[in-house]
């Protein structure tokens, strides 16, 4: 009887462990093949695509602004 309830207390902790290791790694095997067959990983950088759209931002507000009178008429005068 004790081997009986050792075999399912084992068991059952077998598949709990199976379970979770399971959880973890089944979102990320895509990464994991990848990255074991020799792929380097591409970096994630938020921040160099932010400071990129806020440069595009800046240069469309430069070219939007009105151009002051004495330089109109230095170019007109061109």
């Amino acid at each position: 009887m004790q081997m009986v309830i050792d075999i399912m207390v084992f068991s059952g902790a077998f598949v709990a462990a199976s379970a979770t290791i399971a959880m973890t790694v089944a979102p990320q095997w895509h990464r994991i093949v990848r990255l074991a067959a020799g792929h380097p990983e591409t970096a994630y950088a938020p921040l160099a695509s932010l400071v990129h759209a806020e440069r595009r931002i800046a240069v469309r507000h430069w070219a939007a602004a009105p151009i002051l009178a004495p330089i109109r008429q230095l170019r007109a005068a061109a």
